[in-house]
């Protein structure tokens, strides 16, 4: 596109010198899209792959299709009474209608992408917090169930449902996206009076758990990380990236997304199951030769799949794969590099700044540990974190660890409940919750999460440098370190691991060979549990959540043992709202001084406990 490509923290001062307007070439999401659209109509903006089998055609949409549908899709919605600040919320996976369906809805109101894996009453619980006025909807699939999900919402919340249709068999009564579609002109029938403040979209995070929590972002977020990514990514209009990821995470509709979409690149969509379709992930490098690859878009995990992927095919071409979403171990990327000659980059990201707080230029050389440098006419500063706050004033110098907060023009407004700001939107400043530094040449690099902290007794460890000590192991592909309730310290490090394909290791040798390497001798785990596969979320993050529900129910099952006697006992840890609770069913008849001793066992220990006996 014409401008050179970021290296150095020098590169990103010298873009800042040119005003923020002269730099970006439209302030709206929708202003970037059609901007593409203009200049290269007949180029692919997606591909997609109906299935993965080498042999089914694959499905083009040109970037003058893109707008048109964009166009139609907005009229829809505004006809079907959607105005500038209601939503239209979107359950379906990363297809050329669901991207319609996205950019139309910023066009004629806010796009509200969802969750379709969520619960049903949580998925309800965000249509009411997100104002939505319509859903959109992936129809009846054999390969994707969404439509299950969608009629238990639809009992819960009786909004207007349209159905995507993905085949020959759509559910009765209910409207096809397409056909609406095709009835509506090619050109926008309003003036959407687009600006950088108006709010573009809501993006739920903070887990699957709790009240609904809605990040907006504004025309003005959204463009900001859209136009400014390929300056790191080395990318331009010949770019071909393969996007596995779904719309309803900032990953799949910004980072690997609207990144492309704004400079004219291509979007490779695999099938509506994405990565997990089995077919498509075994014939993933001959997908790679055939459609040109050029990119990969990938988080950890992918990466280490891909590693232990046979390669047959000519992947020549790609040239990098970017990963975010979670740490990335240098080990394995050092790996990947060598064994595939693929070049890997880092990206920080977060959903209250449009996707991006950080790049790993492709230009300049991998930094271990690096998640590259702050987008430009940002500011990110690694500060003080005390008493649970983050202390905006005591700016860390060069190398020292702190909480990492940010603010510039990519920064959401807040959440759609302003009473979730607290904390998380404070003095201008984004509160990232990352622990880590800023070296000397502005990389910013990332040790863990500062509500992840482990404390035991009065002393702060950090897992992500735990996790570390493990992923240097020989054995160990994966590794996930969390708190464990203790009577006497509060909290005991104890890790889970996942091992190489091949490997064996007992858990017992694993921490014997691996806690001389942990940083420091109290932050050496108490416990290994060795699992067959890592709980994971939606687009691939290790759930750490799950785990420690787990290490909560090893813990109260040992500590309930010797008291319980000869009766039988069961743990079962869940979070009920914002709170967890530990269900300890125990097969015998009512008793209360069983009770009281199983009470006095847990009594130094801070989890919530119900006792259900069972005759």
């Amino acid at each position: 596109m014409g401008a050179a490509p970021f290296a150095t923290l020098a590169d990103i001062e010298a873009q800042e010198r040119e005003p923020y307007e002269q730099a970006i070439p439209a302030r709206t999401t929708y202003g970037l899209i059609a901007r593409a659209a203009n200049l290269f109509p007949d180029r692919a903006a997606f591909i997609f792959l109906p299935d993965g089998e080498l042999a089914s055609p694959p499905r083009p949409t040109t970037y003058s299709q893109l707008l048109r549908g964009i166009h139609q899709a907005a009229n829809l919605f505004r006809g079907l009474g959607v105005g500038p600040d209601d939503a239209v919320a979107i359950l379906a996976p990363n297809i050329p209608e669901t991207q319609f369906a996205l950019w139309g809805a910023q066009v004629a109101g806010r796009a509200c992408p969802i969750n379709y894996l969520l619960q049903p009453d949580h998925i309800a619980a965000l249509l009411e917090a997100s104002g939505a006025r319509l859903v959109v909807a992936l129809g009846p699939s054999g390969e994707l169930d969404v439509w299950g999900t969608v009629e238990k919402v639809r009992a819960l919340c009786p909004l207007p449902v349209l159905q995507i249709a993905a085949g020959e068999h759509t559910a009765s009564g209910i409207p096809v996206f397409q056909q609406a579609l095709a009835a509506q002109p090619d050109a926008l029938l309003f003036d959407p009076q687009l600006s950088p403040g108006r709010i573009a979209a809501c993006f739920h995070t903070g887990g699957t758990t709790g009240a609904p929590k809605l990040a907006l972002h504004t025309h003005g977020n959204e463009a900001h990380t859209g136009w400014f990514a390929h300056r790191y990514y080395g990318f331009d209009e010949h770019t071909i990236e393969i996007n596995g990821f779904p719309l309803f995470h900032v990953a799949g509709a910004f980072v690997y997304g609207l990144a492309l979409l704004a400079i004219g690149a291509t979007q490779v969509l695999p099938t509506l199951a994405g990565m997990r379709n089995p077919a498509f992930a075994r014939n993933y490098w001959k997908f790679c030769e055939r459609e040109r690859i050029t990119a990969l878009a990938c988080v950890p995990t992918i990466l280490a799949t891909l590693v232990n992927l046979q390669v047959d095919a000519d992947i020549s071409r790609i040239r990098v794969a970017y990963t975010g979403g979670s740490p990335l171990p240098p080990e394995l990327a050092s790996q990947f590099e060598r064994k595939l000659g693929i070049a890997v980059r880092n990206i920080l990201g977060m959903t209250e700044c449009a996707g991006l707080v950080s790049i790993e230029p492709a230009a300049a050389p991998r930094v271990p540990g690096s998640t590259g440098l702050r987008l430009p006419y940002t500011e990110v500063r690694a500060v003080a974190w005390r008493d649970g706050a983050a202390q905006l004033e005591e700016i860390c110098p060069a190398g020292e660890t702190g909480v990492i907060v940010l603010r510039g023009p990519h920064v959401s407004p807040g959440y759609s409940d302003p009473a979730r700001n607290a904390g998380m939107f404070e003095g201008g400043w984004l509160v990232s919750g990352d622990l880590g530094h800023i070296d000397a040449h502005g990389a910013i690099h990332i040790t863990g999460r500062a509500k992840d902290v482990i404390i035991r007794g009065s002393h702060n460890i950090d897992p992500g440098l735990v996790e570390d000590a493990f992923l240097a192991h020989p054995a160990v592909a994966m590794c996930a370190v969390v708190g464990e309730p203790d009577a006497y310290a509060g909290e005991l490090p104890v890790a889970f691991v996942t091992l190489k394909p091949g490997m064996r290791c007992e858990p017992g040798v694993l921490l014997a060979e691996v806690a001389p390497h942990v940083y420091e001798r109290p932050a050496a785990p108490k416990r290994v549990t060795v699992i067959d596969a890592m709980p994971m979320t939606a687009i691939g993050k290790i759930y750490k959540p799950a785990l420690r529900l787990r290490a909560i129910e090893v813990k109260l099952q040992e500590v309930l043992g010797e008291a319980a006697g000869d009766a039988l006992l069961s743990v079962k840890a869940h979070e009920r709202g914002s709170v967890v609770v530990a269900v300890v069913s125990i097969g015998a008849p009512f008793d209360t001084g069983l009770e009281r001793r199983l009470r006095d066992a847990l009594a130094a220990v801070a989890v919530t406990t119900e006792f259900v006996f069972e005759a």
